[in-house]
């Protein structure tokens, strides 16, 4: 699931970056004044940025793609347990079968 959110965040901040130079093309001919001077602060503030997306990506998969799974592996849990499934039951071996 961080495999996911990791990928869908650079994604996203990919889109966002392409978006950007090409809305900012005036700014070309600056480019070397603004990096020399504020290079650290961009750098800081996609780095924030990033972690941000990254928190807000993890926690949507979580809530919308995770739903109800204590409930599904608790009932799996139960039917290995009772010999109900193909699954060994914790503490038992293939053999004792």
């Amino acid at each position: 699931m961080i495999a996911n959110a990791l990928i869908v965040t650079v994604a996203i901040l990919l889109a966002l970056g392409f978006w950007l130079m090409r809305e900012l093309r005036f700014l070309i001919p600056y480019r070397h004044i603004l990096l020399d001077r504020y290079g650290d602060v961009l750098l800081g503030w996609l780095g924030v940025l990033f972690v941000n997306l990254f928190a807000a990506v993890y926690a949507i998969e979580r809530k919308f793609f995770l739903k109800d799974t204590g409930r599904k592996l608790s009932h799996i849990d139960k039917q290995a347990v009772a010999g109900e499934s193909p699954v060994p039951a914790p503490g038992k071996s293939l053999e004792a079968r």
